[in-house]
């Protein structure tokens, strides 16, 4: 058991036997998104004086305890925005001298050591908070693992919010292996944001075989908070759009936006140096950005209906993805099986939205073709 997590020791707390699933629950990757932590150590707090019986270990992980500390998205560096093949192994390669380079090599190691001793499948649940007010939402890279996994919490699903964001924690993860889902409980400084990433927290370890939800006193509670908190939401929504904002764009988004607010086309949701900042498409605002550090202005998501996502599971279990090639414009990548090259010039308007459903969401533009890649099933 790690010391008392007021001491800010990168692992929170540690429970349960090796042999079983490993579900990493990782807090404070952002150092001004305190509710995970104190979810995680709510939940340290009560599996220690009831003795929970576990089946698998569960680790309570705090990302970036510098800034944490000094209560800042980051010190230097956005942490989740550091997890690229290239940064890793400069950090293996040399010794960080920067304050976020030694969170990183401190969290790698952990993160590894964790990796290395377990013995059955590894879960990870990443815990934030957004800047705005609203309802609590998950969010995956598009593998039927973790949406499978994201689907046990009763809140909205977002798919393709982290093909949209380079070098995060996912990214490095997913690539291990692991099993993983965001979830974000509402704004940062809130009390229900806390609430709720406890909730998923004791969810999770059920979802994932860590612990049985009949040892866990707090499972169907929890169940039934974040069912309340997301009526009348939509079950699954995707990703359309991301406004990047430069550190010298002056933007400002116009005040009173919540998660999942309905926009329409055209709408004047921000400002910036070049004048009004337009909505590209209607649809449903997220994360809009009301703080000082940050490169996402606001993203916009529309409704994916239940039905796209079981058509979606059904298309990948038959192998469809193996023959999509075969669609007119669209050719396999000559040495990546998950990335396919596509001619916009030939692909008819129908391609991308089944390419979505087959998993293929991340697009790189190059000259006149459209590069598309999916993430490797862990």
């Amino acid at each position: 058991m790690a010391s008392n997590a007021d001491t800010l020791d990168r692992i929170l707390g540690r429970f349960g036997p090796k042999g079983g699933p490993t579900l990493v629950v990782v807090s404070g990757l952002h150092g001004n998104e305190p509710a995970g932590v104190r979810a995680s150590q709510r939940v340290q707090e009560a599996l220690t004086r009831a003795q929970t019986p576990l089946q698998g270990e569960l680790v309570l992980v705090l990302g970036n305890v510098s800034a944490f500390q000094e209560g800042q998205r980051y010190v230097e560096r956005d942490l989740n925005r550091a997890w690229t093949a290239d940064q890793i192994r400069f950090l293996q390669e040399n010794e960080g001298t920067g304050v976020e380079d030694r969170e990183q090599q401190d969290l790698l190691q952990a993160l590894e050591s964790i990796l290395e001793g377990a013995q059955g499948q590894v879960y990870l649940l990443d815990l934030h908070t957004t800047s705005a007010s609203g309802a609590a939402f998950s969010a995956v890279a598009d593998v039927l693992q973790n949406r499978d996994l994201a689907l046990a919490l009763p809140v909205p699903l977002v798919l393709g919010l982290e093909e949209m964001v380079e070098g995060t924690l996912h990214d490095y993860m997913g690539e291990r292996g692991v099993v993983t889902v965001a979830f974000e409980s509402g704004q940062h400084d809130e009390p229900r944001a806390v609430d709720r990433a406890e909730a998923a927290v004791w969810i999770t370890m059920a979802a994932t075989g860590v612990a049985r939800a009949e040892n866990l006193p707090h499972y169907l509670p929890a169940l039934e908070s974040l069912r309340r908190d997301s009526l009348h939401l939509p079950r699954a929504v995707e990703m359309r759009h991301r406004h990047a904002v430069r550190s010298d764009d002056a933007f400002r988004m116009k005040p009173g936006f919540r998660n999942f607010q309905r926009v329409t086309k055209g709408e004047v949701i921000a400002t910036d140096r070049r004048g009004p900042v337009l909505a590209p498409e209607s649809g449903r605002i997220l994360m809009p950005l009301y703080q000082a550090k940050g490169n996402d202005g606001f993203f916009l998501v529309r409704e994916f209906r239940h039905f796209w996502l079981r058509l979606s599971a059904k298309l990948r279990a038959l192998g469809v993805d193996r023959h999509v090639h075969w669609l007119p414009g669209i050719r396999k990548h000559p040495e990546d099986s998950d990335t396919l090259i596509v001619d916009r010039r030939v692909a008819r308007w129908y391609a991308m939205q089944v390419l979505h459903l087959l998993g293929f969401r991340r697009e790189v533009e190059v000259d006149k073709t459209l590069v598309v890649q999916r993430r490797s099933a862990p």
